[in-house]
């Protein structure tokens, strides 16, 4: 279901303040965060994860099938189709208010080589106790308390909303398989009708 949890995991954009720290939570988390991207700070570590400058050299050391993209919305447009040209078969995109050409250009090549586009403006996704891609439920003892294994799937163009009905399920014995923020920009990739089929299968 879109995540899987042996995959292997580039935030692009890691260097950022806020990604270093979503990265951490992320790591804490379980999920295989391998390395990150950011150019002209390729050499460089984050919580123990080599920085490179470029996709394309990331990806002769590491088999990243997952991005999260955590850039100035200006930058989205390069980063994202980078990701795409190297292979990259689900993109999470944090950033936002992106221009809507430029999420317009990103969909459609994503749509040509088969990788799903979540956001722009999305605070992530998350398996119950598999993985977790962004920011989604916050620090990870919230995220712990608020998400637990079951069997109902949570869509919504809230990132606290969603964390909000998980915590309510949860206290009600009813877990969750994925929760999805599908992003809250104007033109985003995966939308609630696609979701839902997709889930449906």
């Amino acid at each position: 279901m879109l995540l899987d949890r042996q995959a292997e995991i580039m935030v692009q954009g890691i260097t950022g303040r806020e990604a270093s720290a979503m990265v951490a939570d992320m790591l804490e988390y379980g999920s295989r965060v391998v390395a990150g991207v950011t150019p002209g700070k390729g050499g460089q570590e984050v919580h123990g994860k080599r920085v490179y400058d470029t996709v394309a050299q990331l990806k002769k050391d590491h088999a990243a099938t997952v991005s999260v993209i955590s850039v100035p919305a200006p930058a989205v447009l390069d980063a994202a189709l980078e990701a795409i040209a190297h292979g990259i078969e689900l993109c999470l995109i944090m950033s936002e208010r992106v221009p809507r050409r430029d999420t317009s250009k990103i969909l459609v090549a994503a749509r040509q080589a088969g990788c799903q586009v979540i956001g722009p403006n999305s605070l992530g996704l998350i398996r119950p106790h598999e993985a977790k891609l962004g920011t989604i439920g916050g620090r990870i003892d919230n995220v712990q308390r608020s998400f637990t294994p079951g069997s109902t799937a949570i869509l919504s163009r809230s990132g606290g909303m969603t964390t909000e009905i998980a915590s309510f399920l949860t206290s009600h014995g009813i877990g969750q398989s994925i929760a999805i923020g599908v992003g809250g920009d104007p033109i985003i990739g995966a939308n609630f009708s696609e979701l839902v089929s997709m889930l449906e299968k």
